[in-house]
This record gives C-alpha cells, structure tokens and sequence, in this order.
C-alpha cells in the first residue's frame, strides 16, 4: 500500500498555483491595456479621422452651376433662353464596372456611339466624384425606363440641368452665337472652380465676347447618400449666383425683314443706329440654328453646314471681305475735296474709257453706256450716276496714300471694336501696306483699281455700315456695339471722338449728291424712291468677283451665276437728320440698284414706320 502523504507537497503546489495566478493576471492586464490602448486610439485619439471617412461615405459635396444670364432684345423679346431638361450622369466610383454599367443602360435606352465617345473624353477632364454626363434631354419614357431599373444601375443619376435655348432659331445665330460643350482645349484654359459643376462654355458670338458677364458664379450643396450613391436628402447648400442678363440695341422686328429680304440669296446687312452706334440689325445669310450645338452636334448635321456651298456657319458681316465697290465714291470724293486736289467746280469729259500715258490698256466704266458720260461730269454728277471715268482721274491727282490715310478715319481697314469675336479688319492699301504684304512697289494702275473700290481693296458689310454713319453724322466716329445694358445698368455712353475737320459745305454737297442718287432721276437707286415720304441717302455698288479684259463686255447669261458680280448698297436716312445707316451686300446679285437697294429701302421702311397704306404698296413693289 501506497502513502499518498509521501507524494503530495501543499507548498510546492501554493508556488505553482500562485506562480500562475500571476501570469494570468499579468496576461489580462496585457491584454486589457492594450484593448484600452486601442480603445482610446480609435474612439479619442483617431476620433474625428474616422468621422471624416464616415461623413465622406455618406456626405458629399456637389457643386451648383449658375443659370446663364439671359439675352435680349431692346423691346424686351427674349433672344437666348435656359429651358430645363434632364440628363443622365454617371460617378464612376460609384460603378464596380464602368462597361458592365454602359452595357446595361445601352439595353434599357438608345445610347449612341457618339454619346460614349463623348462620355469617355469628359471622364479624363472630370474630378473625383463629379458627375460626368452621358445623355443630354432625356425623354419621358427614357426618364420612365432609368427610374424603374435604378437599382441595377449603380453609379447612374437622372438629374435635371438647364439647358441653352435660342427662341428664333437661325434668326440671330451669328450674332448671338451658341454655347456648346468645353473641349479639352478650353478645359486646359478655363477656372476649373468657375466651371465646376458646368460643361458648356461660351463659342461663338455674344455668348462668347460676353461669356464672363453671362457666365454666373457656382454654388455648393452637401447631400447625404446612401450605399448606393443615391441622395437622401440635402444637409447644406450655398445658393449659385445667376449671371448677368444682357440687353441688346438690336430690333427683332427689323432683324426678321432684312432677314425674310434676302430670301434665298447669299450676303450680309448691318443697320447702326448714326447717333448712338447701337447695332439695330446684323443679319448674315444664310444662317444656322444655334440650337443644333447646345447639347452637341450630330457628326452628319455638322458635315451638312460645312460641306454646304453657300456656307452657313460664315459670319458674313464680319468676317466677309469683298470689294466695296462704287460704295466708297462719297468718300473718296469728300476727300478730294478736304484736300484741295479737286473742287465742288472741278469736271472732266468722260468719254467711257480711261487711259494713262504710257500704258496701252484703258481702264473703262463700267456704269456708262458706249460713249462714257459726256462732257463736264463734275463729282455731284460722279456720285448720281457712278461715273468711275472721274474717279479714276480724281485719284490720281489725289494719291492714294491720302485716300487710304482718311478712309480709315471713317472705318475702313482696320477693325471698328465692335463687342464681337472675330472681327477681319478687311484692307485699305497703301503703298507702305502694298510693300509690306506684296514685297512690290506701288502703281497709278493700282490707285485707279483702288478708287472704285476694286484691286486690292477689301471691305465687311459691317465696315460699310460704319463709314455710311460716320458720312451720315458729318463725321463722328461711333464704335458700333450691340448690347446696351448689363442687368438692367446702361453701359457707358459709347465715347464720340470730335467730329473731322471737314469743311460743312463740302459734307452738304456730298450729303446732296447721295441724296439724289436715290430721288433724282439720273440716280442709279431711284427705282427705290416711289412712295417715299422721307429721303434716303445712299450709293450703289458693284464688285467684279472676276476679271474681264478690257475689250470683252461682262454677259452674266454666259458665266455661272457664282461668278457674277456682287451687289451692294449703302445709305442713311432720312437724309436731313440721319438716324439710321445701312452697309449691305448681296453675293453675286449683279446690281446694287436692283439687289441691294429695294433690301435697304425695306428695312429702312420698317424702321421709319412707314406703315400707310401707300408706303406698304410701294415696298412690296420694289421688294416683289
């Protein structure tokens, strides 16, 4: 038999348990410091770091695009809109697969190709979290279809944004211009803060000249989200600032008549108001409806407008450069008079033709009949019947650097700082101006060229709107503008120079003669003076757009019809206290007297208010 006393040891197991006690309790202070350690490192120490990453999960920041500034007319009509439509965007952190995603809404709804392009291009200019759009102006059904499948289609938001909207459509497409989306160009350039939240920008026209002023100031709004991405609701918003409205000195009334007046032909019309220099009418034909651009255009729809023969995305009254034409002989002849080189009595025999000593080709007139006009044309004489024998001989005694010096205080060669972009400046030679861009020396054939308005000389409809005022109003010189007022506030009145030092009975003579070339029966206008109860001033003009030799006659029957000449007109009225001024052109119309002039007479009609009975009868004679 065993003695179990000789085994057991009560102190050895006191040590042993004790020994234990303390490791463990060593252990679960361990333990429990370090849970509290980390305890109080989350829940103290990284307390608002995890707060911040919780908000950033559910609370986001969402910039706010301004409505654009609206634009219109001075009688109030509404020219440039923003009319709300709904879009369809995507947050790609919010998608697991961006294809998956595309895939699944290109079998709920149309998606284009070019929509995904688009889409794919703005995604590398986006930043994280932004909202980059797929499809602009969804319809009802689309709208339908997107909410119904919502939850398949995470990362995916239907929102409503305004859009761009032109209420006339082509009516006022190149003057207003369009907004469209940014480029990668401009994305480059712009303030990304100004544009946040904004994909459209300013692109032509007063959109883009204005696209500061029109452009507002963005807001924020702090939204909840749930898992999903979706709002819950908003927590917090700064309101945008909408951008400034602008009022234009342009009457819609008469941009719709110089519009309708030139039917289906090519070419430009600018009406100025003579005292103030407000635009009152700018119509380029034909034109294009803005509308097409807002959301993007279709490949084939743009190709259409630049392909087009008669080129409608060309802003002919700014940007067109044509060969003014007998237009300038009122000027040309007031300054051979302001420089002495002729008088109010000075006259020549014109026998039809001209010819220079020393070159054997004559320089012809192309405004007489066989025989020329005669013996004893005087320039009140030169300017009624556009006899271009006087001028040829005026220019040569007046030389052309005189005749390119003042022209260009009344508008010519240079650009007039007009509020829009792209403005071509046309050109008024020299001789300086003929060694600098031809690298040759200057000709009397290229002074006789130049004094009707032809050789190397260029001019915009808009320029000869300019220079018809500037005659008009004895000399002042107005820059012309288009918007009036910002927000209701006038702008500064447009500074007026002092009027040129011309002598008053040099601009009442020319001022007489252009008056007759309307309403004497010698002008070449006077099929425009029937029914008149005011006086128009004016000129005819008109441009070779090919070259003839000197013993051929020009016979439109026998060239195609993009190859005859260009008609123009310009004018004032009423003649003793002008108001309104009027440079126009008709591509290829042949004759300002019958495709210019009855434009101008019904524009000016209108603005006049000519509406008896008999005024009305007789502009539809002369327009019909």
């Amino acid at each position: 038999m065993i003695n179990d006393a000789a085994f057991s040891d009560p102190a050895r197991e006191r040590r042993i348990f004790a020994g234990r006690l303390l490791i463990s309790v060593f252990l679960v202070l361990v333990t429990g410091l370090v849970v509290m350690a980390r305890y109080v490192d989350l829940q103290i120490t990284r307390h608002k770091d995890f707060a911040t990453h919780s908000d950033n999960n559910r609370v986001h920041v969402r910039p706010t695009p301004p409505s654009r500034g609206l634009i219109y007319d001075h009688n109030g009509e509404l020219l440039a809109d923003n009319r709300p439509i709904y879009i369809l965007t995507i947050v790609r952190e919010r998608s697991d697969n961006l294809d998956q995603l595309l895939a699944a809404i290109g079998r709920l709804i149309d998606i284009s190709e070019n929509d995904i392009k688009r889409f794919k291009k703005r995604l590398k200019r986006r930043k994280p979290y932004e909202q980059t759009p797929l499809k602009y102006d969804l319809t009802e059904r689309e709208r339908g279809i997107l909410a119904v499948n919502g939850y398949l289609l995470d990362g995916a938001e239907v929102s409503a944004r305004l859009m761009r909207f032109y209420p006339n459509g082509e009516l006022f497409g190149h003057v207003i211009g369009y907004v469209g989306r940014i480029n990668e160009r401009e994305s480059q350039t712009i303030d990304s803060v100004k544009y946040s939240g904004t994909d459209s920008i300013g692109k032509t026209g007063l959109e883009k000249f204005y696209e500061p002023q029109l452009l507002g100031e963005v807001g924020s709004e702090h939204v909840e989200t749930n898992a999903r991405g979706r709002v819950m609701r908003v927590l917090d918003n700064i309101d945008p600032q909408p951008g400034n409205n602008l009022t234009l000195y342009l009457d819609s009334h008469l941009q719709r008549v110089a519009h309708k007046a030139f039917k289906n032909e090519r070419g430009a019309l600018v009406a100025i108001d003579v005292k103030t220099g407000g635009i009152l009418a700018m119509v380029s034909a034909p034109g294009y409806d803005p509308n097409l651009f807002t959301s993007g255009i279709s490949q084939r729809n743009y190709d259409s407008l630049l392909n087009s023969p008669d080129r409608p995305l060309f802003d002919r009254a700014i940007r067109g450069q044509y060969p003014p034409g007998s237009t300038i002989k009122p000027l040309f002849g007031l300054i051979g008079l302001h420089s002495n080189t002729i008088t109010m009595d000075y006259a020549i025999d014109d026998p039809g033709f001209f010819v220079m000593e020393g070159i054997e080709r004559p320089w012809r007139d192309h405004n007489s009949k066989r025989g020329g006009h005669g013996k004893g044309v005087d320039l009140a004489e030169a300017i009624i019947e556009s006899c271009d024998v006087f001028f040829y001989k005026m220019s040569i005694k007046t030389g052309i650097d005189l005749l390119s010096n003042y022209s260009e205080k009344f508008g010519l060669g240079q650009t007039t700082g007009i509020d829009l972009p792209g403005e071509r400046p046309g050109i008024m030679p020299s001789k300086q101006w003929k060694k600098g861009a031809r690298g040759q020396s200057w000709f009397n054939g290229d002074t006789i060229n130049t004094s009707i308005g032809q050789g190397f000389m260029l001019a915009t409809p808009l320029q000869l709107a300019v220079m018809s005022a500037r005659i008009a109003s004895r000399g002042k010189m107005v820059t012309p503008k288009l918007v009036k007022s910002i927000n209701g506030e006038t702008l500064e009145s447009n500074k007026i120079t002092e009027p040129l030092a011309i002598n008053s009975e040099h601009w009442d003579y020319v001022h007489k003669a252009m008056k007759d070339v309307v309403h004497s029966t010698r002008g070449t206008a006077k099929g425009i003076s029937k029914g008149l109860s005011y006086k128009i001033a004016g000129k005819t003009g008109t441009a070779q757009v090919i070259s003839i030799k000197a013993e051929e006659e020009y016979d439109s029957s026998r060239i195609d019809k993009s190859q005859w000449d260009h008609a123009l007109f310009v004018a004032f009225a009423p003649a003793e206290d002008p108001q309104i001024a009027i440079g126009l052109i008709v591509e290829n119309g042949e004759h300002g007297s019958s495709a210019a002039a009855p434009i101008a007479r019904l524009v000016i009609d209108v603005y006049m208010n000519s509406n008896t009975a008999s005024h009305q009868t007789a502009v539809a004679e002369v327009i019909n």
